[in-house]
């Protein structure tokens, strides 16, 4: 694949997980038990910040996607990624960039459950 060709479909899948990331419409969205031990108000803190991140840069995002972050509240490290997964879930999803082929998969967890 040529530059340009992998620049504008990161770029796709970019935009994609932005909407996704933003909104938290159009895929699943979930947060593990080491989130939900934060209580109600950290799980929404969390995906408060989840929302609003847009520290993109070469170290936390070097395909240019726009799948990964991490932030801290309350001294707490925490990381959120987008995977891409066929529509029934049963594997991965051969074009991240065709939203009618693929289901996006949000998860926000504690840094330590990496």
């Amino acid at each position: 694949m040529n530059t340009t060709v992998s620049s504008e479909r990161s770029q796709k899948i970019a935009a994609l997980n932005d909407q996704f990331r933003t909104t938290l419409v159009g895929g699943l969205v979930l947060v593990t038990a080491g989130v939900q031990m934060l209580g109600r108000d950290g799980v929404y803190e969390a995906l408060a910040a989840v929302r609003a991140f847009d520290s993109f840069g070469e170290d936390n995002d070097p395909y240019g996607e726009h799948d990964f972050g991490s932030f801290t509240i309350e001294g707490i490290k925490l990381f959120w990624k987008i995977d891409y997964y066929d529509l029934f879930l049963e594997g991965g999803a051969s074009d991240p960039s065709d939203p009618h082929a693929t289901r996006r998969v949000l998860t926000v967890f504690l840094a330590e459950e990496y």
